[in-house]
């Protein structure tokens, strides 16, 4: 699902420059939950950018499920964070003015799925992530645990193929944090998508398939 081979990126130049990944190499299989951990500031968040298409490396190749990201262009990276992957941050991201239903659906909208469609897909998400009940109310009615699982409804709404997460607990207490990283390891088996989950928590990475870690800027498999 995803072949990183060679990725390099700094940032700066001359004795100013930062070199965030350093020669960084892996595979994540299709239907595999693969975390990614380091201390801050060791590039999980530029490597998740890159893989993502967020952002562009300085040197080295990336493959999202069979497309090469370098050979794309804009419209190409467009469509791919678009169709192919879904995003969960840290901040949940959510439309505040929106209904729990009305955030997951946004990306249904851009993409023009058909209102009927649209509704049962949402439905059906809300009620995987347990918020069947709340689709009515707005974000600040919500708890952060319930935001996130919205957040993560809203990533599955275009049925990707990888799911990126940059610390998708960090702002939950440690129980409420458990139960969201369950529930991601829950839908990748249910929804069948890949994930790539950046976290600093090890009681949570003992859910994953795998774990990958970032030191100095290379990958240290376990």
């Amino acid at each position: 699902m995803v072949v990183v081979e060679d990725l390099h990126r700094t940032y700066g130049t001359g004795a100013a420059a930062v070199h965030a990944l350093r020669g960084v190499s892996f595979t994540v299989p299709r239907g595999e939950l693969v975390a990614l951990k380091g201390r801050s500031g060791s590039g999980k968040t530029t490597l998740l950018n890159l893989v993502g298409g967020l952002d562009a490396p300085d040197g080295g190749k990336i493959t999202v499920d069979g497309l090469e990201l370098a050979g794309l262009g804009e419209s190409g990276l467009l469509e791919l964070r678009r169709d192919r992957v879904g995003f969960i941050f840290q901040s949940f991201g959510l439309i505040p003015i929106l209904t729990a239903a009305e955030n997951v659906g946004v990306p249904l909208r851009l993409k023009k799925t058909d209102p009927r469609a649209r509704e049962e897909r949402v439905a059906l998400l809300l009620a995987l992530v347990g918020l069947a009940d709340h689709a009515e109310q707005r974000p600040g009615e919500l708890s952060g645990g319930q935001q996130q699982r919205v957040a993560i409804a809203r990533a599955l709404a275009n049925r990707p193929a990888l799911l990126i997460a940059d610390e998708p607990t960090g702002q939950l207490d440690a129980e409420t944090g458990l139960a969201v990283m369950e529930l991601l390891r829950a839908v990748v088996r249910s929804e069948g998508v890949t994930a790539l989950v950046a976290t600093h928590d090890a009681a949570l990475l003992d859910l994953a398939d795998r774990v990958l870690e970032l030191r100095d800027g290379e990958i240290v498999e376990h």
